[in-house]
């Protein structure tokens, strides 16, 4: 195979798996989440590769291209499970290996030159971390409203929620914001489990502190939370949810 036609429509298979993986890790880089837009495009190019050399590596009566495309569903299994975490009741890191598995999937069809319906998985999958978010949201809210536990209930009273806390403050200011982030939760009914930030337009950072506390706990206090470090001059704006657990 050393026909230049070939050669160039191999390259242009394994190009788009690189562009739909990098688009469908930008939301998961963008969200903060393990694997980013680096991860999904490997996975996906890898996949695509996996898929070439099944369909034009091997040739002869024996061959089965359908076999190595096989074992790519199977093989990212193991990636996948790299990036779930048990953390006491609670398993992070679904959302993300599906979508590690999702993105094997459009490599595989890039790999297979079906780019019409590798565009629409891309675009099925971006749709599904976004679009479905708020949805998520709401049910999340609903369900996370404690009920009054029964006094003999040490099961309830000892639930927790997870929540995420958003700032926005200038890149100069990063530091001290953390600063005052780790300040404001270090009472003993929030429980830090990580501060990340991302950069914004205008040379500005987004800081989200993702933390537990009790689900006991009156959503009030998390407002309060917001307005004593929202009172810094540096802050622009700020906001909390309740975190997916699954991510």
């Amino acid at each position: 195979m050393s026909d230049l036609p070939a050669v160039l429509d191999l390259a242009l298979r394994i190009t788009a798996a690189i562009v739909f993986g990098a688009a469908i890790g930008l939301e998961r880089q963008w969200r903060l989440r393990t694997a980013g837009i680096r991860t999904n495009a490997l996975v996906s190019v890898g996949a695509a590769l996996f898929v070439i050399v099944g369909a034009v590596g091997w040739t002869g009566p024996g061959a089965d291209p359908t076999r190595v495309a096989a074992q790519v569903v199977s093989g990212i299994g193991f990636l996948g499970a790299g990036v779930i975490l048990r953390d006491g009741l609670n398993i992070r890191g679904l959302t993300t290996a599906a979508t590690l598995w999702c993105a094997a999937a459009v490599g595989s069809l890039a790999g297979a030159g079906m780019y019409l319906i590798a565009l629409i998985g891309t675009v099925a999958i971006v749709a599904t971390n976004t679009l479905l978010r708020p949805l998520s949201r709401m049910v999340n809210r609903r369900t996370a409203v404690p009920e009054e536990p029964e006094p003999d209930d040490q099961e309830d009273q000892d639930q927790v929620n997870d929540y995420s806390l958003e700032f926005v403050t200038t890149e100069k200011s990063e530091t001290r914001i953390r600063a005052l982030i780790l300040e404001a939760l270090s009472g003993p009914e929030f429980h830090l489990r990580g501060v990340d930030s991302a950069p914004m337009k205008e040379s500005r950072r987004k800081i989200i502190a993702t933390v537990s506390a009790p689900a006991s706990l009156d959503r009030a206090a998390l407002d309060r939370l917001l307005r004593s470090i929202g009172m810094d001059p540096k802050v622009t704006s700020s906001r909390w949810w309740v975190a997916e657990p699954d991510e």
